[in-house]
């Protein structure tokens, strides 16, 4: 019995051990809910910030900033919400599921995505309405598709689209596989996609800038790391991974 004790307490210390072999650094995930548009930006700052915060890994939740609202006023669990637009961030505040005062980073514009080299020839935001033309948007919903609308009022141009999508990506992506020949999306995707698509800006789309805000979530797990993800982006280095892939100063 004395044996079998020992053996036991050895274990003990052993699985201690163990538990404190990470030289005391808490790992610790910060979950990040984000608009589409932000997925190369955030992306990029993430290795920046989980090297200057030792056990911390930064998870993505990227997606339509409607969608990221409602999934949070259905109780999904986040630590920062980044929207593509103010009125999904008001929305956010007003069901009470954003802590405090959200801050402007960026802000961004609409551009067309087109096929490489521009076989159809669209040089302006009414070319998009000519006939035998598969043109997709965002839902009106989403911040891309509002400001689409906007534009579509500012200019008498009226669309046809073939279908909307429900963030941005998807609107992208429906031009580098062939299934439109054009795409309402921000200048940050298309620049990100170049290559696979060109980009055709257009004057009218000064018309409906998009602001971005950044929020600390009410409730959040990780609040403080989550302030410290809000301070990052709002800083020097995340300023200039932003301007990078092609975002506008708030």
């Amino acid at each position: 019995m004395k044996k079998l004790g020992a053996l036991l307490a050895a274990a003990a210390l052993l699985i201690t051990g163990c538990g404190s072999s990470s030289g005391g650094s808490e790992s610790r995930t910060l979950t990040v809910f984000a608009a589409a548009s932000l997925t190369e930006s955030f992306t990029a700052l993430k290795t920046a910030f989980e090297s200057a915060h030792a056990g911390t890994e930064v998870k993505f939740n990227f997606a339509g900033s409607s969608s990221l609202v409602q999934q949070l006023s259905n109780g999904a669990s986040a630590d920062v919400f980044a929207s593509a637009d103010q009125p999904n961030m008001d929305k956010a505040v007003q069901a009470g599921v954003v802590d405090g005062a959200p801050s402007v980073f960026a802000t961004n514009k609409l551009a067309i995505a087109v096929a490489p080299g521009n076989p159809k020839g669209i040089r302006s935001f009414a070319d998009l309405a000519r006939d035998g033309l598969t043109v997709v948007v965002c839902a009106p919903q989403v911040p891309c598709g509002s400001a689409t609308e906007k534009v579509e009022k500012s200019t008498g141009v009226t669309l046809k689209p073939a279908s909307e999508e429900q963030d941005v990506k998807q609107a992208l992506n429906k031009v580098r596989t062939g299934d439109a020949d054009a795409g309402l999306v921000y200048v940050t995707d298309a620049t990100s996609a170049a290559g696979a698509v060109d980009r055709v800006d257009f004057p009218e789309a000064t018309s409906a800038v998009n602001s971005y805000p950044i929020a600390v979530v009410k409730n959040a797990p990780r609040a403080e790391l989550a302030r410290q993800w809000v301070e990052f982006v709002l800083g020097e280095q995340g300023r200039a991974e932003l301007r990078k892939a092609g975002f506008g100063a708030p």
